[in-house]
């Protein structure tokens, strides 16, 4: 696996080869340090002060959701996800400095152990692993300082580092994608793509030329706890490497592998697991009249796990595959958006006990319309639903009232606009 990553990785950068200059990358930041199509707007209330470009961005919904399943997996919520942004920078000597914070309400939006979203698993509450439902976002998401600066006319060297913060794995995270934006829920396939979007404690390097990014990270891989208000920090022992390129500011192409060093919680009174990611994705995005547009992302993310189970050890390797859309009017008011994921899920992440060596292949379609309000001093007010279905194989379907199991959510919104 590790061997192909390495090789698509050598040919992304000869993809990008070419005689261009180096440049500042600002119009292609995404979340940590990965990239976005340049193309995308820049979304947020901007300002200067003393010398410092600050920003200041945010998107909340307040939303009710529900999920169907049999008596155990049927479920209902209303609450607010949520998550702000502020980043502030200024020149230093021959460079820039930077720094940032993103911050979410959700440890007391959010009831319990997380909101319904069918079929989503990952990290553990209440002495259990989670299921059928997606953990709050920590209070803390990102603190973080990042440096860059030219080294020649062609390439420049960038350092990243924050007590939270986002390693070279994986696409920008789901919050940060304009694809995704108007979209409230995360996607199943989470934890095969971005979920190492909060880290605690991260270190990154790398260089950059005109259309192309290679870097490493140290990192601590493991999940946050529950306890959503504090810095779960631990040693940097887990590994990852990305390279990133831009053929044109309308598209943006990753591929990514990493070393989760005790990432995952183990089995009962397992010690926890370690995991290999690799991740490929291309996001799009084409402006329209006005400040429409439509944006895309496509990504694949494998994980292989080693695990102790009763009588022995599982070696496990799965797959996931997301595509999402959302396209906005030219005036800003209409946003539709859809997502279709395909997950090989573990049977023990969907609490299927009993077939504990079986990957079951789930799916999960969804498709949501965003009314946006004129925006007010620059804030945004809208409301919107969507409607979900998750696809189940046959064993499973006596755990969720059938092979098809029918969502839906409504929701308001509130976010920072151009």
């Amino acid at each position: 696996m590790f061997r192909i990553l390495g090789a698509a990785m050598v040919g992304l950068l000869m993809l990008s080869a070419g005689g261009a200059q180096a440049q500042d990358h600002q119009a292609r930041e995404a979340s940590g340090t990965s990239w976005q199509p340049a193309a995308t707007p820049m979304e947020g209330i901007h300002a200067s002060a003393g010398g410092w470009t600050l920003m200041a961005h945010a998107n909340v919904f307040a939303q009710f959701l529900y999920e169907s399943g049999d008596i155990h997996r049927t479920s209902r919520q209303a609450g607010s996800i949520n998550w702000f942004m502020g980043m502030a920078r200024r020149p230093l000597g021959n460079g820039r400095i930077g720094m940032r914070a993103m911050l979410s309400a959700e440890p007391w939006t959010i009831a319990g152990c997380g909101y319904p979203d069918l079929l989503a698993t990952g990290e553990v509450c209440d002495g259990d692993t989670l299921h059928d439902q997606q953990h709050p976002h920590d209070l803390f998401m990102e603190l973080a300082a990042d440096y860059e600066r030219p080294l020649t006319d062609r390439l420049r060297l960038h350092v990243y580092a924050g007590l939270a913060g986002e390693p070279a794995l994986g696409p920008p995270g789901f919050p940060h994608r304009a694809s995704a934006m108007p979209n409230p829920i995360a996607p199943i396939a989470h934890h095969w793509l971005d979920a190492t979007h909060i880290a605690y404690g991260v270190v990154t390097a790398g260089v950059s030329g005109s259309r192309w990014r290679a870097e490493a990270s140290v990192f601590n891989g493991r999940e946050p706890d529950e306890e959503r208000l504090g810095f779960d920090l631990a040693p940097l022992d887990s590994v990852a490497a990305r390279v990133s390129v831009a053929p044109n500011e309308r598209w943006s192409l990753q591929v990514s592998a990493g070393h989760l060093r005790e990432s995952e919680a183990g089995l009962g009174s397992q010690p926890r697991q370690d995991v290999d990611r690799a991740t490929v994705s291309a996001m799009y995005f084409r402006p329209t009249s006005g400040v429409g547009g439509w944006a895309a992302t496509v990504a694949y993310g494998v994980n292989h796990e080693i695990g102790a189970i009763p009588g022995g050890l599982l070696e496990q390797s799965t797959h996931a595959v997301l595509a999402e859309a959302s396209r906005r009017s030219a005036g800003g008011r209409h946003q539709v958006f859809g997502r279709m994921e395909v997950v090989g899920k573990p049977a023990h992440d969907l609490h299927v006990h009993e077939y504990i060596t079986e990957i079951f292949t789930v799916g999960k379609a969804q498709a949501g319309y965003l009314h946006q309000l004129p925006a007010i001093k620059g804030w945004a007010p809208g409301f919107g639903a969507h409607l979900n279905l998750s696809l189940l194989p046959e064993l499973l379907a006596p755990r969720y009232g059938g092979r098809l199991a029918p969502g839906f959510g409504v929701f308001a919104n509130l976010r920072s606009t151009r």
